[in-house]
This record gives structure tokens, C-alpha cells and sequence, in this order.
């Protein structure tokens, strides 16, 4: 499958190799739970270009997509000398908002470090309010969910905060 004028979708999505940064370590000796979610969102960005939506979008647009929630799950330890890759699926998506799942791995090895549930909505940049996304922008998001529905459902999709008794 493609998306519109484009090359065939990638089921899912796998960015770039990223690198941890130093002031990312802290006390613990491990990458700081913040800097995590830096990395979800570098990956976010690079995922969205896909769609056609990205910093040339805003400034031609007045328009961009913002976080309503996003949940995310640590798994296992990164440190400083690992790599990391994400990989990015849209889960659903409406006339504004996008339903995203992305897992962070440690890009040499493959293990799975953290995953980030997420739910995105379209911005009208003038208003600050929601707004359908544009006609091509939905054509492309409806090809890529088709090609990630392929995928396994992520065990982690959907999951809920609370402790467990039992």
C-alpha cells in the first residue's frame, strides 16, 4: 500500500537512529524519564512528515496537531551509549484526532525500551481550536491505518494505571 504520491507505507514506521545525549543521564545512571518522551516526540515529528504535516505545515497552514494524552510505559533501562529507533503506527484516527502507538528500541540490539501511547488532534493556529484535517492529509492517514491494521495489536495499547490487587 501507498500513501498518495508517495512510496509504499511503511507498516510500521521506523525512524531514524537517534542518539542519547549526555545532560539526557541522571542520578540514576539511566536516560531521565523526561528525556524519553524528547525522543517520542522528535519521533512523532518525523512520522507526521509523512502526512504532510510538520514546521513548513504550521507556517503555510496556521495550522498544526497538539497532544490531548499520552501514556507511556518504561520497560527496560537506556543508557547513554544506546541508540535508539521508534517505530510509529496509527492505531485509528477521525476527522481530527489521530490515535498513535510508537515503541522506542534500543537500535542495535532490538530490545524494547518504552512505549508511548498517544492522542493527537488537528489545531486551527489562529483560533487555537480543533479543525478537521486537511482532505489530503485524512486520505493519507486513512492509507496508513490500513497498512498498520495489518500489524498485531500492541499489548500495551489501551492500557490503564491503577494497582493491581488481588
Amino acid at each position: 500500500m501507498t500513501l498518495p504520491g508517495t512510496d509504499p507505507i511503511p507498516a510500521p514506521v521506523v525512524t531514524r537512529r537517534m542518539a542519547i545525549e549526555p545532560g539526557w543521564i541522571d542520578y540514576n545512571g539511566h536516560l531521565n524519564m523526561a528525556y524519553y518522551h524528547v525522543l517520542f516526540d522528535r519521533g512523532l515529528d518525523e512520522a507526521f512528515l509523512l502526512f504532510g504535516l510538520g514546521p513548513d505545515y504550521a507556517a503555510t497552514q496556521n495550522a498544526s496537531f497538539f497532544t490531548l494524552e499520552a501514556h507511556v510505559c518504561y520497560l527496560r533501562e537506556l543508557r547513554l551509549e544506546d541508540p535508539v529507533q521508534l517505530r510509529f503506527r496509527l492505531l485509528d484516527h477521525d476527522a481530527k484526532r489521530a490515535h498513535i502507538f510508537m515503541e522506542m528500541v534500543q537500535a542495535d540490539m532490538g530490545w524494547l525500551a518504552a512505549t508511548l501511547e498517544m492522542m493527537s488532534i488537528h489545531v486551527d493556529l489562529a483560533t487555537k481550536r480543533s479543525s478537521p484535517w486537511p482532505a489530503a492529509v485524512a486520505e493519507r492517514m486513512a492509507a496508513m491505518r490500513a497498512a498498520h491494521a495489518m500489524l498485531p495489536h500492541p499489548e500495551q495499547a489501551g492500557s490503564t494505571i491503577g494497582i493491581r490487587r488481588g
